[in-house]
């Protein structure tokens, strides 16, 4: 049975962002001004979800044991024209490499992969604006004003891939982590059993004064690429590495059994992995058994063209070695882009904020469209005039006569968002 909180690298979170302030409804008031014209305020806007790349981060851990962030809302406005104060925004951080989609549409939002890269996920509600907005010819002292149009709220679904120049890769056991803590300031949990890491490591080494990035790719089993193991979650690490170290654990009883089976596995999975350049090591050559199976081997990696090293991850014999020529086949590598070329979507209106839908639901109908929800929801129903106004915008806009062609009658139930309106001619 699959143990979930085991895993750092997947995140679902729910953002709100904050609500706009209400508009005011205000009069002047002043001694020696008895019929003061209208002064209410607008309210303030309320503040954006936005997530940021952090560089202290490299899990989604922090977000998996706080899965709800809200903005602020905006101020409410006040009369002499004082406009309310907006809501502040709130950051998430995030590590490099999250990609952000939105959970009920699985649409790729954002794939933040540089530092300080950040998106708006969730757009703070529009403040509501002040009865001094509504002043016209016909209406000299109008005697209501706009709520606050409410933020967004979406739930989204963030994934890690690891961002790093080195990839290491084996069989569960192969002394991967040991490998990864003998060569940086990476303190991975170690112990000899299967299955010890569980989620990726990150380690940096210098290398004749080149810094790179290792990943320590928790262990694959047969059947990873179907998800046995875990394993097709950890595949995704290896997908943004340029070059793989392999890792190979001499003592076994057939090495390339198992050098064929994780390559048989990346193919599966993404037949680009396959050809990622590879370092091969065949480790623990401080065990009898490895060095025996080492003078078996040497000649069939030579005939395979495979670039092969005997190291021992624990006495750290060969390991320079191997990070050298790992190091070597990175600056042979041209990089390829990771990054989508094309455009990510980020959280933007509807191309026709005026377009709308009814549906019949039951003996009801159902109005959806962004602006007559926005609308719907900024209507102050305890002002006559506001509701006067609901139905010139509706008139204006064509809900009228679409309702009425339709087929709405007297007392028929209207919804609109959260909102169910009696119909009256």
């Amino acid at each position: 049975m699959r143990d979930e909180t085991i895993f750092f690298d997947e995140a679902k979170i729910i953002v709100q962002a904050g609500n706009g302030g209400n508009g005011s409804m205000s009069f002047r008031r002043e001694k020696f001004v008895p019929h003061g014209g209208p002064d209410g305020g607008h309210g303030g806007d309320g503040g954006d979800v936005v997530l940021q790349v952090s560089r202290h981060l490299n899990t989604l851990l922090n977000l998996r044991k706080h899965p709800h962030w809200r903005a602020t809302r905006g101020a409410h406005g006040e009369g002499s024209d004082k406009h309310g104060k907006n809501g502040a925004d709130i950051v998430i951080p995030v590590p490099r490499g999250t990609v952000v989609r939105d959970a009920a549409t699985g649409q790729v939002i954002a794939d933040l992969v540089k530092e300080n890269d950040q998106v708006i996920v969730a757009r703070g509600g529009r403040g509501g604006r002040g009865n001094a907005a509504f002043v016209s010819s016909t209406n000299q002292a109008p005697r209501f004003a706009e709520k606050g149009e409410p933020g967004e709220e979406r739930t989204l679904l963030l994934e890690l891939k690891l961002l790093a120049d080195i990839g290491i890769i084996g069989l569960p056991n192969a002394g991967k982590s040991t490998f990864l803590a003998s060569i940086t300031a990476a303190k991975p949990k170690i112990a000899d059993y299967p299955f010890t890491t569980l989620t990726p490591n990150l380690g940096v080494a210098i290398v004749d004064d080149r810094e790179v990035v290792l990943a320590d790719i928790p262990g694959l089993i047969e059947g990873a690429h179907t998800g046995s193991g875990l394993g097709d979650r950890f595949l995704r690490h290896t997908e943004r590495t340029h070059v793989l170290i392999h890792l190979i654990d001499g003592s076994l009883e057939n090495p390339l059994e198992a050098f064929d089976t994780i390559n048989r596995e990346l193919k599966e999975y993404n037949p680009k992995l396959a050809k990622k350049p590879q370092v091969v090591a065949l480790n623990k050559m401080d065990l009898p058994d490895a060095q025996a199976n080492w003078q078996k081997l040497q000649k069939k990696f030579a005939r395979k063209k495979i670039e092969a090293y005997a190291i021992s991850a624990a006495t750290g014999q060969g390991v320079r070695d191997l990070l050298r020529a790992a190091v070597k086949r990175l600056n042979e590598v041209e990089p390829e882009p990771e990054v989508q070329e094309e455009e990510l979507p980020v959280i933007r209106p509807a191309k026709d904020e005026n377009a709308f839908e009814i549906k019949r639901e039951g003996h009801a109908f159902r109005i959806t469209g962004r602006k007559v929800e926005r609308t719907v929801a900024m209507t102050n129903f305890d002002q006559e005039e506001a509701i006067v106004r609901l139905h010139r915008v509706f008139k204006a806009m064509g809900v009228t006569n679409a309702l009425e062609q339709a087929g709405v009658r007297e007392g028929d139930k209207v919804r609109i968002g959260d909102v169910e309106l009696e119909w009256r001619n």
